[in-house]
């Protein structure tokens, strides 16, 4: 079908766009909506539970037999690992990217079974939990009642009946856990003294209830005979209330003396846990936490939960709310909002400069259909691609708009040139100029395509990035195609007007003069360069030289950006943790946290805070961490207190700025150490947005001499002036007290050291003894000493185990030694690790951080001693080496093309070795905005590649047609360049000019946005004037070195010379005519 087709049925042109517009639409509505493409590895955790046990004994007894079965699964990167002096231990196993998240699951399920046989049975009756770990938490909301009304206890419970549930029946809700644990728990508390009078221990109790506490199934009386009616035994089951569990009856004689629960034990309603206590604003509260399945749309699954939570509000008891504390989808929407204010503006710019150029209103209207038609379309394949919209997504469609543009512009450029040389029919000028662009637009299109499909085929983290942005961008160019050889040429055929038809001039309104201004202004200006390019042709040298310090100029700025992956944005969360010091009770952590909470008050930005006393994001559970989400004031709020200032990147309601505040106000509180971060960019790696990583300890020696070289190690690091802060929140002198049973003593009472142990656990460490049944859910009855009978050491005189020779004090079995040890103990792939957390100084990136941790370790780390990087960090440490493979395989793919094109290895060369200036430029001005060298400019880069080659096939290509007629090599140069002037000029400065408002520092993610506006405009400014200048002469350099390869044959029966020659053929004479004409 030839191309001609399109331009003379016009009918068939507008449909194939219509179509395409539509089938966007479909793809538009159906397409998910997300923060970033989903990046995080799949990730499995594995939690186990042994009640009263220490940080050592649940490493021992649960973390390492679990590892050593799960280590080496299929497909896994590495593992991490944490046991607590809380009895909690919890296994992360990461995984590849792009591995099916469900075959990971059963895979670690799978190997956990098999461990099940070596953990202790307090832990496999509690459950050994396998879940996938979703990769991020979508909403954070507290459940808050008034105080003189309810408790902790009441609300935790009411949202685990009725709101957890139904918030876990939502599509695409990976779990909703509330942080607290303040479940019901039917709670024996005894009494030791008591205990001992009537010579019981806490195993009776156990036995007691697997006696009396439990179901059973009697049968029925009828059944299978003739009787009329049939008769279900029913058993009254397990016990429900308090009261029930204290009749419960221990023992009874024959002379009816009988001994029951409540004369040993104080019964109540509980909770399971009381190590976590939560305020919001001061006030009792809960929060809890949702996460979402791999795969699934985060706005959607809020939004559908806000739906659950606002027919929940209507039943709420009086007094209770619920308040949303982070809720990613407000950043999300704000930012992208924002983006999508800035298509629209760029859109606008972008054609005010083409109606400048082009200086005619049916012109400009061709461009102004050609991009929504290409940026719509677009939606429809990546919603068949599987991508969703994200702002990756969005940034590529912005910038998209510029080289959309540039194709439709190209094809209107060439039929004005045929309409200027006197054509009288804009089809038949249509029709002439599609046969002499067609070539390069495909050839155009190719380079592009080649450009961003290689950068698809990359792994890890990033490649997912550049996979999203580079596909998108490839389809709207090759839509763009389509429509540069389909749409455009039909709308020039029918829109643009000839010349009038006498050839006299039209009258001159206000805009012919501004028009006329313009073009007598650009003509200066053509004149002004077709000089300069032909004193660099003539001396090829500069174009050498220029060349050289070009490539120098790129070597050099991209060595001295600072690098990162994702720049970090304000999301209006922000969070704050608190560490006191080691063994501090949780009364006062809650002291301290107080005085943080009073100060977060004073703060005008903050709007909601969430206090957490008992746990901390880093650190984990611990009577000594706290937490705080802090909620600031909505972005619309902040944005119009900020004032003018604003324009100026002074942003005094920033999440920034509050991080400052709250660095400044606590540093007054002594012995806590206090740590302010915003939530991660990048969803599912770590908690915090800064670095992390593990110290290991392969030696396998004393913890203690493993955290003083890892002290060592953080006082080397915080040194160096790259690093912001380096901390741990390990600590290994946690006040304990070491229990030694007396064996020898404990035979010869006729009792095993285990039944020791056991009183122990039953008083002081709690035993899960039986369950029972309430408001339809399944809750656990815990047996322990009352709190206040076992508040210190002196507290052990009054308990007793039962001997052969009646009750003995426990003292006389057991010796306790104060010691110190760690409160939590991690590993990483196996080895003792401790967790650190660091941020880079400011004026330093990631990248630089990186770099700084990798030179100190080599000199201060003893052998034996070593560190891994772990969550986004080693995912950006993996990613900076492969940046500099997709550059290279991007020109390397433009390179073939072209050869493969003008059949020649040397005159690519010409387009190749124009690159470097713009991407020196980009760096360039990237570093001038204090930017880094993160995903966002990669992406500018990338399509930087694009663009400059494309300009310079342009130059390449219209001064290949004019040497081929038979033109001097140097004039075909020149006049080559003289003639894509005007189209180039127009292209980039449509773009230069579109993607301004990126570089307004306000609006939400202005950071992204002004590192990718920056990288393009610099890119493109700088690369356009050098290109302009210097492709000429290399062009001259590599043809000429081409013909002595291969010598040009001019075909003299081919008299079909190109039309646009005309001009050039006898100048001379033209300009005689031209003058004979005026003077008629």
């Amino acid at each position: 079908m030839r191309l001609d087709n399109f331009i003379k049925r016009p009918v068939l042109s507008t449909v194939i766009s219509i179509l395409t517009v539509i089938l966007g639409l479909i793809g538009l509505v159906s397409l998910p909506i997300e923060q970033y493409p989903d990046v995080a590895p799949p990730t499995v955790s594995v939690s186990a539970y042994y009640t009263g046990a220490n940080a050592q004994t649940v490493l021992n007894s649960v973390i390492v037999p679990l590892e050593e079965q799960i280590n080496g699964v299929e497909g896994m990167t590495y593992m991490t690992s944490t046991a607590s002096n809380e009895g909690s231990g919890r296994i992360t196993v990461f995984f590849k990217q792009g591995m099916n998240a469900d075959m990971c699951q059963v895979n670690v399920q799978n190997r956990v079974s098999q461990a099940q046989a070596l953990l202790p049975a307090e832990v496999t009756r509690a459950g050994v939990t396998v879940q996938k770990r979703q990769t991020s938490t979508v909403l954070l909301m507290a459940i808050k009642g008034d105080p003189e009304r309810y408790d902790e206890k009441f609300l935790q419970n009411y949202a685990d009946i009725n709101i957890i549930p139904a918030i876990k029946r939502v599509n695409g809700v990976g779990d909703c856990e509330v942080m607290g644990a303040k479940t019901y728990s039917m709670r024996i508390w005894l009494d030791p003294i008591k205990m001992k009078n009537y010579g019981l221990m806490p195993s009776d109790i156990s036995g007691v209830l697997a006696q009396q506490n439990i179901e059973a199934a009697p049968g029925k009386f009828g059944e299978q005979s003739d009787n009329q009616y049939e008769y279900t035994i029913r058993y009254k089951g397990r016990l429900q209330t308090p009261t029930e569990f204290e009749n419960m009856i221990i023992s009874s004689d024959d002379n009816g003396n009988t001994i029951r629960v409540k004369d040993v034990a104080r019964v109540e309603l509980g909770g399971l846990y009381y190590s976590v206590t939560s305020k919001v604003n001061g006030q009792p509260a809960v929060m809890m936490m949702v996460t979402q399945t791999a795969g699934s749309n985060a706005t959607q699954i809020v939004s559908d939960i806000k739906k659950v939570i606002d027919d929940q509000r209507e039943l709420l008891p009086p007094g209770v709310e619920i308040q949303y504390m982070q809720d990613v989808t407000e950043f999300l929407y704000a930012s992208m909002n924002d983006l999508i204010h800035t298509l629209f503006e760029a859109f606008i710019l972008v054609f005010i400069v083409v109606y400048i150029f082009l200086q005619d209103f049916r012109s400009t209207l061709i461009p102004l259909i050609a991009v929504p038609v290409s940026l719509v379309g677009t939606f429809f394949f990546l919603y068949v691609f599987g991508f969703s919209l994200n702002l990756l997504t969005l940034s590529a469609l912005v910038l998209a708009i510029a080289i959309v543009v540039d194709d439709a512009i190209v094809v209107v450029e060439a039929v004005h040139a045929k309409l200027d040389l006197g054509y009288k029919s804009a089809r038949t000028a249509s029709i002439d100029a599609m046969s002499e662009i067609s070539g390069a637009i495909i050839s155009i299109t190719l380079v592009m395509s080649a450009v961003f499909i290689p950068v698809s085929f990359i792994g890890g983290t990033s490649g997912t990035f550049y996979k999203e942005f580079g596909i998108t961008m490839a389809i709207s160019i090759v839509i763009s195609a389509i429509n540069a050889l389909t749409l455009s040429p039909a709308l020039c055929a029918v829109l643009l007007k000839p010349k009038n038809e006498d050839g006299s001039e039209r009258k001159m309104s206000m805009l012919d003069r501004f028009h006329a201004a313009f073009n007598g202004a650009y003509g200066k200006v053509q004149d002004k360069y077709t000089k300069s390019v032909r004193k660099i042709v003539e001396k090829p040298v500069i174009a050498i030289i220029a060349v050289v310090i070009g490539v120098a100029a790129l070597v050099f700025t991209a060595m001295n950006t600072k690098t990162g992956l994702v720049p970090d944005e304000d999301t209006g969360t922000v969070f704050c943790t608190v560490s006191t010091a080691p063994g501090t009770s949780l009364t006062e952590t809650n002291k301290v946290m107080d005085q943080v909470d009073s100060m977060l008050a004073t703060n005008p930005a903050i709007e909601n805070r969430l206090r957490i006393t008992g746990y901390n994001f880093i650190s984990g559970q611990g009577t000594n961490q706290g937490t705080f989400v802090i909620k600031l004031k909505s972005f619309e709020e902040r944005d119009k207190e900020e004032g003018f200032m604003k324009y100026f990147d002074v942003h005094s309601m920033g999440s920034k700025m509050v991080l400052a505040m709250i660095y400044k106000q606590t540093a007054a509180i002594k012995g806590a150490q206090i740590l302010a971060f915003q939530p991660p960019m990048v969803q599912g790696f770590s908690a915090t947005n800064g670095l992390t990583f593990s110290m290991l300890d392969r030696t396998g020696g004393d913890v203690n001499n493993f955290f003083k070289i890892t002290q060592n190690f953080l006082a080397e690091l915080n040194k160096r002036p790259e690093i912001g802060t380096a901390m741990t929140s390990y600590n290994s002198q946690y006040p304990q007290y070491m229990i030694d049973v007396n064996v020898a003593k404990c035979k010869q009472s006729g009792i095993d050291p285990s039944t020791v142990l056991t009183a122990m656990q039953g008083y002081y460490g709690g035993l899960y003894a039986s369950n029972f049944n309430s408001f339809g859910k399944l809750y656990r009855v815990m047996i322990q000493a009352d709190p206040k009978m076992r508040e210190d050491l002196k507290s052990m005189n009054n308990v007793y185990v039962r001997t052969a020779n009646g009750m003995a004090p426990i003292n006389e079995f057991v010796t306790m030694t104060k010691v110190y040890g760690p409160q939590e103990i991690a590993r990483f792939n196996l080895f003792t690790s401790i967790d650190v957390n660091a941020t880079s100084a400011d004026g330093y990136s990631s990248g630089d951080a990186i770099r700084a941790i990798e030179e100190v370790a080599s000199t201060t780390l003893p052998t034996g001693f070593g560190y891994e990087f772990s969550g986004l960090t080693r995912s950006e440490q993996e990613s900076s080496s492969s940046t500099m493979i997709i550059f290279a395989l991007c020109l390397t793919f433009v390179y073939l093309i072209l050869s493969a094109q003008y059949e020649s290895y040397l005159v690519p060369l010409s387009v190749i070795l124009s690159i470097p200036f713009g991407i020196a430029g980009a760096f360039i001005f990237t570093d001038l905005f204090g930017k880094q060298n993160d995903i966002y400019m990669q992406i500018a880069l990338i399509m930087l590649i694009g663009l400059l080659a494309k300009n310079a096939i342009l130059i390449v290509q219209f001064a290949l047609e004019r040497r081929r007629t038979g033109m001097a090599l140097s004039w075909a140069s020149v006049l080559g360049a003289q003639a894509r002037l005007r189209p180039i000029l127009m292209t980039s400065l449509a773009m230069i000019i579109g993607l301004m408002p990126l570089l307004i520092p306000i609006g939400v993610g202005y950071n992204g946005n002004m590192t990718l506006g920056a990288a393009a405009i610099g890119g493109m400014l700088i690369g356009m004037i050098c290109q302009l200048l210097i492709v000429p002469a290399l062009f001259y350099i590599f043809q000429y070195l081409q013909e002595k390869v291969k010598p040009l044959e001019f075909d003299d029966d081919n008299a079909t010379v190109d039309t646009e020659l005309l001009q050039y053929t006898r100048p001379v004479e033209n300009k005689k005519n031209d003058n004979n004409d005026e003077k008629k």
